[in-house]
């Protein structure tokens, strides 16, 4: 275990770190509740970074308030950003351990991702503590090492990153989204110098899975010997698509069935977006499995696997954002698009008719030559559709 105090700066690679945020004594006669987190933290074992917002024992007496006012809160910040959970203790005193600053800090890292709250049970005013833990999903604990036992549990074995890869915590740095990214740039000879996360918009029962997450990084950029900082990176879950057809001798006769979905970021005529069946899948599973399961949900069609074939799998919008789209084609039997073309106007989906908020699709059969002259299909799937048309 290595512990980080003011203004201290943690070791070049490090696999897991804990702030320990919380109120902080402002004398020295009050006693602080984190040298009993880190006496408990050696004791079970932890062998990772844990940043002290506290000055060293040996250096309390060189603080001024120029430190508590302005040098701290910069050093506290710049660790926060680095931690890969922020442990809140807030054993509040309204007289002694007030904790105003950590009502502030627990606003602000309390939809990160990396938090967890511990208070004794009677602790005053701290009901908004919970409102708030409750609202994003944060464990609540009520002994500070129960609270560090979630702590490590959430940590788990870590993950070595070194210099800028620091600044990845590991909830975003385990996903396959971020690593898949990450790779394809080591891999020509890039670095990752520095990064700041934006935000993250999780999936799931209890908002486990991380499905978009943007962020701003530093990138070294080997082949050009320089930084590039001016950009954003967003990623999120890749997906699968599927060109389902049925050739005519004039090609541009060749009918393709779509879905036409309501998502709010849609800006064509229609107000839907009018695409290709298709769908993702968490932790990025066989997409051959995804795109079977995303045309019966989406259309309502069972096709056996052996009829899907493969296309090519490539990023779908490279400026902006990092996920790929592995591409599938089925040219279909007269019975099929006959079937299929009697479902126009009747919902499919798969939150439908059960969620009523989620995935409602509706399909289409479109023929080439309206695709390529309206502007209801997007770029992305005209280009598809073209690979296999």
């Amino acid at each position: 275990m290595q512990v980080i105090y003011y203004y201290e700066e943690p070791p070049e690679s490090f696999s897991k770190s804990i702030f320990l945020a919380g109120p902080s004594p402002r004398t020295p006669d009050v006693k602080s509740w984190r040298p009993e987190a880190l006496r408990i933290l050696e004791a079970k074992g932890y062998d990772g970074v844990v940043y002290v917002p506290e000055p060293k024992p040996k250096n309390k007496s060189k603080f001024n308030e120029n430190d508590w006012k302005i040098k701290a809160p910069k050093w506290e910040h710049k660790m926060l950003d680095r931690s890969d959970v922020v442990l809140f203790w807030v054993p509040r005193d309204l007289v002694t351990l007030p904790g105003f600053t950590t009502n502030v800090e627990f606003g602000h890292w309390v939809d990160s991702g990396k938090v967890v709250l511990g208070h004794p049970p009677k602790t005053p005013h701290t009901n908004y503590l919970r409102f708030m833990a409750n609202k994003f999903q944060v464990p609540k604990l009520f002994t500070l090492e129960k609270t560090i036992d979630k702590t490590l549990a959430i940590i788990g074995d870590g993950a070595i990153r070194t210099g800028g890869e620091r600044e990845i915590p590991l909830f975003l740095w385990n996903t396959p989204s971020f690593q898949l990214w990450y790779q394809s740039q080591k891999k020509i000879g890039n670095r990752l110098d520095g990064v700041r996360i934006y935000w993250t918009f999780k999936v799931g029962r209890n908002k486990e899975k991380v499905f978009y997450w943007a962020i701003h990084p530093n990138v070294y950029i080997a082949s050009e010997d320089r930084n590039k900082t001016n950009e954003s990176v967003i990623s999120r879950f890749d997906i699968s698509s599927v060109v389902l057809y049925k050739h005519a001798h004039d090609n541009l006769d060749s009918e393709v069935v779509l879905v036409r979905e309501f998502r709010s970021p849609a800006r064509n005529d229609s107000g839907f977006v009018w695409e290709l069946p298709g769908g993702s899948s968490p932790n990025n599973a066989d997409p051959l499995q995804t795109i079977v399961e995303e045309v019966f949900e989406e259309v309502g069609l069972v096709i056996d696997k052996s009829r899907f074939q493969p296309i090519i799998s490539r990023q779908m919008a490279a400026t902006m954002s990092t996920h790929h789209g592995a591409l599938y084609a089925v040219e279909l039997t007269d019975e099929e698009l006959s079937w299929l073309k009697s479902q126009e106007g009747i919902p499919h989906g798969a939150d439908y008719p059960d969620n009523p908020t989620g995935e409602q699709t509706y399909t289409v059969v479109v023929k080439l030559r309206d695709i390529l002259y309206n502007d209801l299909v997007d770029w992305t799937n005209v280009g598809m559709i073209r690979s296999v048309l």
